[in-house]
């Protein structure tokens, strides 16, 4: 399907009372840019900004919760008291003056949060361990909620809903999924009660269903969105059969949508689920939205691994779905509507998951692709150095694909690459047990590195492959600046022996298995086995009388987040960079 203006993706929608520009919908992600007591901050209002000024139809502020007791992260956004209404309703402006609608995520930790963090003893459907990660882990034991605490819990919801309103929403998003309490709920493993709130799936239903009613009578002008797993993935868990039936009751109550997901954080055989890792099949949830789009009447949202444009507007083409929702393809690419819709490449997600997994240990929300997501301030005024130049980048890994296509925007730029395609080690990084923490996939990294030199050529970056200078100097005769990013090397001829290892499967197998996911051995793999490029290749091209620059691992071997980190130093200036890998 081409990527373009008359993809369905890019059609106009409804959910509820609430007019959409296109189908594609912001999904929330916690970006720890609140401050500590959960009022709004610069740093949230541009983050949001960016992505509403990118053409999403909705943007989904993250998950708030209802009450003290079910905040879930430290600098999480507050809507549990209307002290917070200025600094959400500053938020909702901006939004809608980027030209998007503005939705915020409802949510309790329940059981999956900790006295210091939210400043009360847990509460849940049954006082069962939970495990808690926020910072460090810990398992903690909540207390059940009896049925009085069930309904002051209601009526949070619905005052919550209240102050969304009058902040200037257009929808609420009711968190239903996950294992946090309306999905503690659901499932019988946590759910151990009872009276009528646990026991058959209809009672284990009745504490959302009775969330979403509240809500509905409270804010009957705002479009309100039911998520929910299509399944938990863990024995116990609520089941997929279960699903289309809570989807279904859900719909008869009052939700102008469903939106599903899956994974829970007891999910088999990993949590890591909940946001599918580059090694998961792309649409991992989508046969759930299926299914859940058969039984419902009303639209139904599709999330998990659509950052592929063609991908999701097929997706909505076939009937599975009517909205796609995007969280991590837009940390990679704010802009990957008005980029997708205008016909262009998007800057792919690599599902590395480096983003999640470094904010659930206290880390604000970033990205290794994109180095301003979080420090969006940090990069308003960002202009390349060099203005009106015509320059060299030598190498298309990640640091001279990013270079080169930052340069391009006001500069004429050549990239060179000795082989036939693009991305350097990454390429090879994708045959390895793991990147950055999850299991590799090479797939997704070589459709990054595609991405990335298609970009390049959107740009107008002239591109020439298969094509060496620091052989044939004279070929950049010509230019006013030269970039080296040539990547690094193994020391002692032990690159070869890494290749093999690599190209044949064997680091995927135990012994090498097991050496390789080794994070101290990776990390010496990654740095002190390898020795920069880049001062040969300058000392090679010093009789030119160019002004060269070394990036990346030509400069200092490491890894992609540092080499892209690199690039943006080099184009930008150094002040920047640091912002952007703090």
């Amino acid at each position: 399907m081409a990527r373009d203006g008359n993809s369905p993706l890019f059609s106009p929608g409804r959910i509820g009372p609430l007019h959409l520009e296109n189908r594609v919908i912001m999904a929330p992600m916690t970006t720890r840019h609140a401050d500590a007591e959960g009022f709004v901050t610069e740093d949230g209002l541009a983050y949001y900004g960016a992505r509403a000024a990118g053409g999403v139809g909705l943007v989904t502020v993250e998950m708030a919760a209802p009450e003290p007791a079910g905040k879930h992260r430290r600098f999480e956004l507050g809507i549990s008291d209307d002290r917070f209404l200025p600094g959400l309703s500053r938020l909702v402006g901006l939004i809608h003056e980027q030209g998007a609608k503005a939705s915020i995520q409802l949510g309790h930790g329940g059981g999956h949060t900790r006295r210091d963090i939210c400043g009360e003893e847990p509460v849940a459907p049954s006082a069962i361990p939970h495990s808690v990660q926020e910072g460090h882990t810990e398992v903690i034991v909540p207390r059940a909620m009896s049925e009085a605490r069930i309904a002051a819990c209601v009526e949070a919801f619905a005052q919550a809903a209240r102050r969304a309103d009058a902040a200037g929403f257009d929808a609420v998003e009711i968190h239903a999924a996950h294992g946090y309490l309306i999905s503690q709920f659901l499932n019988p493993l946590e759910n151990r009660r009872e009276d009528r709130y646990g026991g058959p799936l209809a009672n284990r239903a009745r504490f959302g269903l009775e969330i979403l009613r509240a809500v509905k009578a409270a804010v009957p002008g705002l479009a309100v969105i039911f998520r929910m797993n299509g399944d938990d993935f863990f024995e116990h868990g609520m089941t997929a059969p279960e699903a289309v039936e809570v989807a279904r009751w859900a719909a008869q109550a009052g939700a102008d949508a469903i939106h599903v997901t899956g994974g829970h954080y007891r999910s088999q055989p990993s949590a890591a689920i909940m946001i599918p890792p580059m090694a998961t099949p792309p649409t991992p949830f989508l046969g759930f939205a299926r299914a859940v789009k058969a039984a419902v009447p009303v639209p139904v949202i599709g999330v998990g691994r659509l950052g592929d444009p063609a991908r999701a507007g097929a997706a909505i083409a076939a009937g599975d779905i009517d909205f796609v929702a995007l969280g991590r393809p837009l940390l990679a690419d704010p802009g990957w509507v008005a980029h997708a819709s205008a016909g262009g490449e998007v800057r792919r997600c690599l599902a590395c998951n480096s983003c999640v997994d470094g904010m659930r240990t206290g880390s604000r929300l970033h990205c290794i692709v994109n180095p301003t997501t979080g420090r969006e301030r940090a990069f308003a005024q960002a202009k390349n150095l060099l203005n009106g130049r015509r320059i060299a980048v030598i190498g298309a890994g990640p640091a001279g694909l990013t270079y080169a296509g930052l340069a391009a925007a006001q500069n004429r730029v050549t990239l060179f690459e000795r082989s036939t395609e693009p991305g350097g080690a990454l390429r090879l990084a994708g045959l390895a047990p793991l990147y950055q923490g999850v299991a590799a996939d090479p797939q997704s990294l070589i459709a990054h590195a595609d991405a990335a030199l298609l970009l390049c050529r959107q740009r107008g970056v002239q591109i020439e492959m298969a094509s060496d200078p620091t052989m044939k100097p004279e070929q950049l005769v010509g230019f006013d600046h030269i970039v080296v990013a040539t990547g690094a090397t193994y020391r002692g001829g032990l690159g070869t022996a890494v290749r093999a290892m690599l190209a044949t499967g064997l680091a995927r197998h135990w012994p090498l298995k097991a050496a390789a996911s080794h994070e101290g051995l990776r990390d010496w793999f990654y740095h002190r086995a390898r020795e920069p490029g880049g001062p040969r290749v300058a000392a090679r091209l010093a009789g030119l009388g160019t002004p060269i620059e070394i990036i990346g691992d030509a400069l200092v071997p490491g890894k992609t987040q540092a080499a892209i980190a690199s690039a943006y130093a080099a184009a930008y200036g150094r002040m920047d960079a640091a912002a952007a890998s703090a």
